[in-house]
């Protein structure tokens, strides 16, 4: 499977290793839905540690966590950016909504 799911304290990391496009999003939101709303979290952190690609689809599929935390008082991050999706990530403006950290581990510690 190309997505593992860790629930750590009230957050859950979401580890991709896999690109991240409109094939790969459309199940994948609700996988995170689903596991997010059984683990009773209101964080969620993805780990992009193994993601090399990520288009539209993918800023999408953070958008809509992020809309998904904010209900429940929660945050949305992502952690392990390559330089390409921190590039994705400040031409979108995702950055001025999403938090970025250098690990997951900082991410966990930040909520």
């Amino acid at each position: 499977m190309s997505v593992e799911f860790k629930v750590i304290n009230s957050s859950l990391i979401v580890n991709i290793n896999s690109e991240i496009d409109h094939h790969f999003v459309d199940e994948t939101k609700k996988l995170i839905d689903k596991k997010a709303s059984e683990s009773g979290v209101k964080n969620i952190v993805f780990n992009f540690e193994n993601v090399d690609f990520m288009d539209s689809a993918g800023i999408g599929m953070i958008i809509g966590r992020y809309k998904f935390t904010t209900q429940k008082g929660g945050i949305t991050s992502v952690a392990c950016l390559s330089e390409n999706l921190k590039r994705i990530m400040m031409i979108s403006g995702l950055y001025r909504i999403i938090k970025i950290y250098n690990s997951v581990e900082e991410a966990s510690r930040a909520v």
